[in-house]
């Protein structure tokens, strides 16, 4: 007796609840940023290969090396403003479609995942200066960051799928786990602070096992179930005290004037908040009854 289809059986007159022709449409604005974030990573990943060229032939980091990893890190967080650019004009535009959330992904895999593997491959196990014995290691820590960015952003495809929402439901607008663009960022910081500590004695060999570890924390954070604040809810129409305004504007121009330092902060400040807030609703130890409830 042939095994029946655990598949559910659709009607002749079936009509799928997305139009292909909708879900496949292409919106100008928001692709066009989500292009330039491809091409800021795709930047990013050539700046790395040329520093590593620029290497070879020298002892340490030249000033051609630092200035092309500089320029690596300047092109990832282009590529972070292009992203954030991208989602919300869609959402502000009414014009979110299936074909923008995967060429938003696509593109955050080259920018966000292989860009940062290779600036740290690059930059602390050189190719044409490291030990042969760390090298597969650093490829294979590079891979484990790749890999995590890819999950995590398939996860999040999966999630916000528009058949996966319930109408008149409002969902939770934190991100699951750390997003990818912030995790590329805490890495491009890390590196721009270790350059400018570099350009003072054209060495990273002390620094050489800050990177490597980071990299995982943050892959296993991409993947975890670590809540993170999204900041979707805050637009244009969005209000706050003179005060707080104030603040956060000297706050910006602190990071701007002082950023091999301030994005290093911002970063790090953005992870702990949700690991701290993720430890604050996480119950430890399970409540024990009273004495008097216990049996004899």
């Amino acid at each position: 007796m042939p095994k029946p289809s655990s598949m559910p059986q659709l009607d002749d007159d079936y009509e799928p609840p997305l139009d292909s022709g909708h879900a496949s449409r292409i919106y100008f604005l928001p692709n066009l940023m989500t292009a330039g974030n491809l091409f800021c990573g795709f930047s990013a990943c050539l700046r790395c290969i040329e520093a590593n060229y620029a290497m070879r032939d020298t002892e340490g980091l030249s000033a051609a090396a630092i200035s092309d990893f500089k320029w690596a890190v300047t092109y990832i967080f282009l590529a972070m403003g292009f992203d954030a650019l991208d989602g919300r004009l869609a959402r502000m535009g009414g014009r979110e479609s299936l074909f923008g959330a995967e060429f938003d992904s696509i593109a955050d895999v080259v920018s966000f995942g292989l860009a940062p593997a290779l600036l740290v491959y690059f930059l602390i196990l050189s190719p044409t200066k490291g030990e042969p014995e760390l090298l597969g290691l650093g490829g294979l820590l590079g891979f484990i960051y790749l890999l995590a960015a890819a999950v995590r952003l398939a996860r999040f495809n999966v999630i916000s799928h528009p058949l996966l929402q319930k109408p008149g439901v409002k969902t939770n607008k934190d991100f699951m786990g750390l997003p990818v663009p912030a995790a590329a960022g805490t890495v491009a910081a890390l590196v721009l602070f270790l350059l400018n500590l570099a350009e003072r004695d054209h060495s990273l060999h002390r620094w050489a096992l800050a990177l490597p570890p980071l990299l995982l924390l943050i892959a296993v954070l991409m993947v975890s179930t670590v809540r993170y604040p999204s900041g979707k809810s805050i637009d244009l129409r969005t209000r706050t005290k003179l005060t707080t305004w104030i603040i956060l504007v000297a706050v910006a121009a602190a990071v701007f004037r002082f950023k091999e330092y301030g994005m290093l902060a911002c970063c790090l400040s953005y992870i702990f908040i949700g690991l701290i807030r993720h430890l604050r609703t996480k119950p430890f130890l399970k409540s024990v009854p009273p004495a008097s409830s216990l049996p004899l």
